[in-house]
């Protein structure tokens, strides 16, 4: 069991990875070695998930969520393909750990009717001072 916080625990048997060869440099490495990882998560048919976390997780995964529900992530910034699987696995970990957060709804709120009172005054005085620059004493400004 995959511990994610105090009361989400995922199975293993829930997280299936894919070895395939990384992209980009790495010299005759890259193209002997399947380092980069491909991990697969069912979040619609998981049965660890509660339904509000599962629902936050769709809205959070975004384009890594095919449309039957499987999230993919996809692991290659590291030359070992363990340091990608721990990658992967953090980074899926992360994703469900946001997706706990509840986010508290906004309560619009008015202005105080001394604040409103102060916004008036301060654009009565910015009004002043600015009437003031057009008006040089002694020319005439038509």
């Amino acid at each position: 069991m995959i511990r994610v916080n105090a009361w989400i625990e995922l199975d293993e048997r829930e997280i299936q990875e894919d070895f395939v060869r990384a992209s980009g440099p790495g010299g005759q490495n890259v193209n002997k070695v399947s380092s980069a990882v491909q991990l697969r998560f069912d979040v619609a048919r998981s049965p660890s998930l509660p339904e509000p976390v599962r629902a936050r997780l769709i809205v959070l995964a975004g384009s890594r969520l095919t449309q039957d529900g499987v999230l993919i992530l996809s692991a290659e910034r590291y030359r070992s393909q363990r340091r990608n699987r721990d990658d992967a696995l953090q980074r899926l970990l992360a994703l469900i750990r946001a997706a706990c957060e509840v986010e508290t709804p906004r309560r619009p709120t008015r202005p105080t009717l001394a604040s409103k009172k102060r916004r008036l005054d301060s654009k009565q005085r910015r009004g002043e001072t600015k009437k003031l620059r057009t008006m040089k004493p002694g020319t005439d400004n038509s």
